[in-house]
């Protein structure tokens, strides 16, 4: 066989020793480097866990993934890294269930506590507020809920644990979002959906969000602006750089400059005078950043925004 594992695909349809052998071989680099947990039943990567996990994923994603592999690669190289993206991607999504079960159940125990909300019956658990008619259940697009949410303004979560007690003010931003939410549905919501919102709002489960690797040549692609390299805005370059640059406070305080320093020494836990004068320092340092380069000021600082979670 004078091929390799390209040429083996394309030639019998399905993956032959050599794919198999590569897969193989990138699935144990990718599951041992980028430390997710093993499997259920594995207290570590073994070659056999690493088995387990490719035959899950390949039975999941069917004749698709194959046919995906044959369609967006032209060589071993780029097969190999086809085969890198599927591979972190299946583990961030298995990931990011089994967080999004975490955030579900912790979901489910406030609402029950709540005379605000009720169960409405379903074979897929749904919430509702209790002033909503019995039988009325939302059935839109959840990217309308996901308006809805950030629409809720004022709240916030600084404090985000995935096992013990939720802190307070974390109780208070998810059941006002929640009721947001509710309130623009109309019916009862699938807890799924409401998992998945606030998810969206809160970025709560940011190592689980879903970005490719590479474009379909291969181009690395920016994390935020899903672009290649070559393709980024100057503006999005000077934003990455200011960012890179600033605390987690710096970061956290960016959308919220423009806000009462009373309001926001409560999200720091600081004194106000301390927090307006964090605030005034982080504008004046933003002032300079931001007009030290050739780009549109108004452009960086979207794009700042953008990288803080908050829409410009």
């Amino acid at each position: 066989m004078t091929g390799g594992a390209h040429e083996e695909l394309a030639r019998l349809g399905q993956l032959g020793d050599l794919g198999l052998e590569l897969l193989r071989r990138v699935g144990r680099q990718v599951a041992r480097t980028q430390g997710f947990p093993p499997p259920d039943g594995h207290t570590a990567w073994t070659d056999e866990a690493v088995d387990e996990l490719l035959f899950e994923m390949i039975s999941r994603k069917d004749e698709k993934f194959l046919l995906n592999c044959f369609l967006k690669t032209v060589d071993d190289t780029s097969l190999e890294k086809m085969f890198y993206t599927s591979i972190r991607n299946f583990l961030i999504d298995e990931a990011k269930s089994t967080e999004r079960g975490k955030l579900r159940r912790r979901i489910a125990k406030r609402l029950r506590e709540d005379d605000l909300f009720r169960a409405a019956p379903a074979t897929s658990p749904r919430w509702a507020l209790a002033s909503h008619p019995a039988g009325a259940i939302w059935q839109g697009e959840l990217d309308e809920l996901i308006r809805a949410a950030w629409e809720v303004r004022g709240v916030w979560i600084t404090a985000w644990n995935t096992s013990g007690p939720t802190p307070r003010q974390t109780v208070h931003a998810l059941m006002g979002v929640l009721i947001g939410v509710l309130e623009a549905a109309g019916g009862a919501v699938r807890e799924e959906d409401l998992a998945k919102v606030l998810e969206a709002r809160f970025e709560l489960l940011a190592p689980a969000e879903f970005t490719a690797l590479y474009a379909d040549d291969g181009a690395l692609i920016d994390s935020v602006t899903g672009q290649t390299q070559d393709d980024i805005p100057e503006a999005e370059t000077v934003a990455r750089e200011i960012w890179g640059e600033m605390s987690p406070q710096e970061r956290l305080l960016l959308p919220l400059l423009e806000d009462d320093p009373a309001e926001v020494s409560v999200l720091l836990g600081l004194k106000r005078h301390q927090t307006s004068a964090i605030m005034d320092s982080l504008s004046a340092k933003l002032a300079v950043a931001i007009t030290a380069g050739g780009s549109s000021p108004g452009d960086v600082a979207t794009a700042l925004l953008r990288r803080s979670g908050d829409p410009p």
